[in-house]
């Protein structure tokens, strides 16, 4: 599978350590930066082009996710979900990487740096990785409603809201 891996400065490390055990795991791994540890970057435009580079790849039919890291994983998920068709989940445990997958069909994981061990990414990626998307009519119609209001700005199937007083 191809992995496109962005973070900000806080992340560097673990993207570095992440895209090696990747790469020995047989993936082939897309580094969107940054290159060199600057204190002071913005990682945005990081973010971006590497959900930019997961769209592409799976339009053009290559399976393919995103992982990205900053200190929080906060802004980085906010900046890869700016990207029409992607949808980042904040990944904090296994459970949260297997259920982004499977109820979400989510194509990018975002993980806070300075909230994990190297160990515990390594887990929670591999984890969102192997873990398939199954299709159940309820997940697919809800991804749906996201993509559709993220196409035309309408909300379907959307009852209106209450108002109590």
């Amino acid at each position: 599978m191809r992995l496109h891996i962005a973070t900000d400065h806080a992340g560097l490390d673990f993207s570095t350590e992440l895209q090696d055990h990747l790469v020995a795991q047989g993936h082939e791994v897309i580094d969107h930066g940054p290159v060199d540890y600057d204190a002071l970057d913005d990682y945005p435009a990081f973010c971006i082009r590497a959900a930019q580079a997961v769209v592409a790849d799976q339009r053009a039919g290559r399976e393919a996710l995103g992982i990205v890291f900053g200190g929080s994983g906060n802004g980085e998920q906010i900046a890869a979900n700016k990207v029409e068709g992607i949808r980042a989940a904040l990944v904090w445990n296994v459970s949260t990487a297997e259920l982004a997958r499977e109820h979400n069909n989510a194509n990018v994981i975002s993980i806070g740096a300075r909230q994990h061990s190297v160990e515990e990414v390594f887990l929670f990626v591999d984890r969102f990785v192997a873990t398939p998307f199954p299709g159940e009519e309820r997940h697919v119609r809800r991804i749906e409603q996201v993509g559709a209001y993220e196409r035309t700005g309408e909300l379907v199937d959307s009852p209106a809201p209450r108002v109590r007083s």
